[in-house]
């Protein structure tokens, strides 16, 4: 039984759901040094914020299939060395959206009507009433930059207090913004037109340090800073020196670039700021939410099924998965196809997408062409995590094409692999019920059903081979399954599957190659 390891706090309905298929150790006060020394046991890893996973332990999980994160960011997971050894990196990028643009309205109220000062002073004996005079956000004017699903919750709320909401994101459509109900600016128009920013951007060498001394600047003087998103994207001794000059009214701030925040020159500032340790997920339902979240995924990957929110296979989607499984899966068989006929170390594999399978993002097919390539060296150290990277270090060049004007079949594949002077290409096609079929084979034309075992030879089209080549098999217990030719003119080049019910014995590939008019013989396992 697979072995899953969770070394941060986590809600006990995702351990429920991990013990369906594992043996769960629950063990939230291991310190570095001791992760290093039991991560090999495992199969599978659960962590929140609190565990980092470092290239180091990577190495170490030698069993290592997957590496879940409670949460929405990886920045505690070393996601390069995961990927290069084909674990999983998955984590939960919807669980804690209403909590997190819950956490920023917060903080922006709190911000503008001073409720944790007022509070501290109550509670100190203190009714000072006239000390405390807010602003309101009606009418005023909200600048969300990143319009995810959080940003995009923050703009739903902050639209029904009747702010007016603009947004910077350059991965969002006009049609998009629309649907949320904001206009797109840019950064400039942002800062300079925004009574209040919120943030809701990924921490990135491009966002890194994004607000700074030069951006106060720009900013009005009663503009107030939200920051739920990730720590480092604001400089924080530029914060301060910007408050502390008035350059700005106020911030609010819930992450930071060091976590746990011990001493920092914010805490010298009084009503300008709000400070809260990193609570944006911090409610019961989404703590619930990511756990069963990310624990469902490291099921479905120890049963053996795709991941619906792996970080590091870009382009597998769950909708990707669903819609075109059974082209992926064609992929992958053309891809192991024609890297065993094409017989020696792969140069360059060419992936053309045709028909209807034109229009779709190619990635994902490529990533299962390169799979299935690679799968015969290197069998399970190579899947769709890391195929990539495999075949940029073997020098693989991939081509990627696509032909919408192919109409022979409505969604086809094209595979061509090269190796030194040695090409070999193959077709493949999704029939009916997601019936994958073989079509072409170096120009032959043809119509067989992928089996695992296959004897594939180019041969002169002449009486008496497929009687021989039989006879051979036959003759070493070799039952065969099915049997196809395909030929352009009669009498001339042709190219004949065998589907094989067992593989081929030592030497009897030689043995047909010496059959009169057998050019090449292939023994094919998928």
């Amino acid at each position: 039984m697979p072995k899953a390891l969770v070394s941060d706090p986590i809600d006990q309905a995702g351990i429920d759901i991990l013990s369906q298929v594992a043996q769960v150790d629950v063990r939230t006060d291991l310190t570095p040094e001791q992760l290093l020394e039991c991560i090999g046991e495992y199969d599978a890893l659960m962590i929140r914020s609190g565990t980092k996973v470092t290239k180091e332990i990577i190495e170490r999980g030698q069993r290592l299939k997957i590496i879940g994160r409670a949460g929405v960011g990886v920045d505690n997971v070393d996601v390069t060395a995961a990927t290069r050894k084909g674990i999983v990196v998955v984590n939960s990028p919807e669980g804690n959206t209403i909590a997190a643009a819950e956490h920023a309205i917060a903080l922006m109220l709190s911000l503008s009507r001073y409720i944790p000062q007022a509070s501290a002073l109550l509670k100190n004996g203190k009714w000072q009433r006239n000390s405390f005079i807010g602003t309101e956000v009606y009418k005023k004017t909200l600048a969300v930059l990143g319009l995810g699903k959080i940003g995009s919750h923050v703009a739903r709320v902050a639209r029904a207090l009747e702010m007016d909401i603009i947004a910077y994101d350059p991965y969002i459509s006009e049609d998009r913004a629309n649907q949320v109900g904001v206009r797109l600016v840019d950064l400039p128009t942002a800062f300079r037109e925004a009574d209040y920013i919120t943030l809701h951007l990924p921490k990135t060498k491009e966002t890194e340090n994004l607000i700074n001394k030069e951006t106060f600047e720009i900013m009005k003087p009663t503009a107030r800073i939200i920051n739920c998103a990730r720590g480092g994207i604001i400089n924080e001794q530029d914060l301060y020196e910007a408050l502390k000059a008035g350059k700005i009214a106020g911030a609010a701030l819930d992450v930071f670039a060091e976590e746990p925040l011990k001493s920092s020159p914010l805490f010298e500032l009084d009503r300008e700021i709000v400070l809260t340790p990193h609570l944006g997920a911090s409610t019961e339902e989404a703590q619930s939410n990511v756990a069963i979240d990310v624990a469902e995924q490291i099921r479905d990957v120890l049963l053996g099924l795709p991941a619906k929110s792996a970080v590091n296979i870009p382009g597998f989607r769950p909708e990707v998965l669903q819609e075109y499984r059974a082209d992926l899966r064609l992929a992958e068989i053309l891809g192991t196809l024609a890297g065993q006929l094409v017989g020696g170390r792969v140069d360059t594999l060419e992936v053309r997408l045709q028909g209807d399978l034109a229009g779709m993002n190619p990635q994902p097919i490529v990533v299962a062409a390169l799979k299935g390539l690679l799968t015969p060296a290197l069998r399970e150290r190579v899947n769709y995590v890391n195929a990539s990277i495999e075949a940029k270090e073997r020098g693989i060049k991939v081509i990627e094409t696509r032909d919408d004007s192919t109409r022979d079949y409505a969604r086809s594949l094209h595979i061509r692999a090269t190796a030194g002077l040695v090409t070999k290409s193959v077709t493949g096609a999704i029939l009916g019920d997601e019936e994958a079929r073989i079509i072409n084979i170096d120009g032959f034309p043809i119509n067989v059903a992928p089996t695992q075992y296959m004897l594939i030879t180019l041969h002169r089209d002449m009486p008496g081979i497929i009687g021989k080549v039989g006879s051979l098999l036959g003759s070493r217990n070799v039952n065969i399954a099915g049997m196809q030719v395909g030929r352009k003119i009669i009498r001339g080049d042709a190219v004949m599957v065998v589907s094989l019910d067992d593989p081929l014995a030592d030497g009897l590939i030689s043995e047909i190659v010496q059959v009169a008019g057998i050019r090449e013989a292939s023994m094919v396992e998928l």
